[in-house]
């Protein structure tokens, strides 16, 4: 059983860190701003360019798929930091071996992490939805009650990718403490955040729709489009979700238990 007590001092940890200190609650808004800001603005250049000069008075969805596509990677990617960086703020402030001393189950630890992603992401989903509107006249509550589904799809992946994170960091240390960020855009080319899957090689569109992110964002640009959504997607997503973040569970579990074994723990955590 999680005790709600145990998660609930852990998140507020966390938050503590972010209320008490500027820079990094600047850090948190500063980069989904500004990536919403300059591809949104870049885009409304070129629909201003090529607008007259293409059959039909240009593009006129490609502004709304890409205001869309920032915003919903905004949650993977949010989702994913929030289990990568709280593991690795333990690590950089040499409290992972307190961690794991004091009487914490690590389904309570993770469960700490995934709560602090869901506020990371509800942060900034605000901020930019606010921006989106007053800046390009987009609503993100126009996609209704596929929205929760969207968030849902995309933070379940994210936590995922970050359990593979820190099982990474546990077994090569330091060395490998640049993929909490590295990961996600690892897997963004299969994602087709900004594209459609069709784009793509056909061995490459098999990894994609292997991938609940690319389903959720076919499913944006169809309700985007005016064409409805697609039950197969979310409901292949849902699936998919399910087995990545029981894989990625079975592999923190081994990893940890490695660690365990051969010391690497006690390294990480005093280095």
């Amino acid at each position: 059983m999680l005790r709600p007590s145990t998660i609930r001092a852990l998140v507020t940890r966390q938050v503590l860190l972010f209320t008490r200190n500027p820079v990094r609650g600047f850090e948190l808004f500063f980069w989904p701003v500004v990536q919403l800001l300059v591809w949104g603005f870049v885009t409304v250049f070129l629909q201003q360019q090529v607008g007259g000069q293409v059959e039909g008075g240009g593009f006129p969805q490609f502004i709304t798929f890409l205001i869309g596509a920032i915003i919903l990677w905004d949650a993977l990617f949010r989702s994913q930091q929030g289990v990568a960086i709280s593991f690795l703020e333990d690590v950089w402030t040499r409290n992972l071996l307190n961690i794991f001393a004091a009487p914490i189950r690590m389904t309570e630890y993770l469960a700490a992490t995934f709560s602090v992603g869901v506020l990371r992401v509800l942060v900034t989903a605000v901020v930019l939805a606010i921006i989106a509107m007053m800046a390009y006249s987009f609503n993100l509550f126009q996609f209704e009650w596929t929205l929760i589904a969207f968030y849902g799809n995309l933070m379940m992946f994210g936590w995922a990718l970050g359990i593979i994170s820190i099982s990474m960091i546990l077994r090569y240390g330091h060395a490998a403490e640049s993929l909490a960020w590295a990961v996600p855009f690892m897997i963004q080319p299969f994602a087709c955040v900004f594209y459609g899957v069709e784009v793509l090689p056909k061995w490459m569109q098999w990894i994609a729709l292997a991938m609940p992110p690319a389903h959720i964002f076919e499913g944006m640009r169809s309700i985007l489009a005016g064409k409805g959504m697609d039950a197969g997607h979310l409901l292949l997503a849902t699936g998919l979700n399910g087995f990545y973040l029981g894989a990625s569970g079975l592999l923190f579990s081994h990893m940890l238990g490695l660690a365990r074994k051969r010391g690497l723990l006690v390294k990480a955590a005093s280095s």
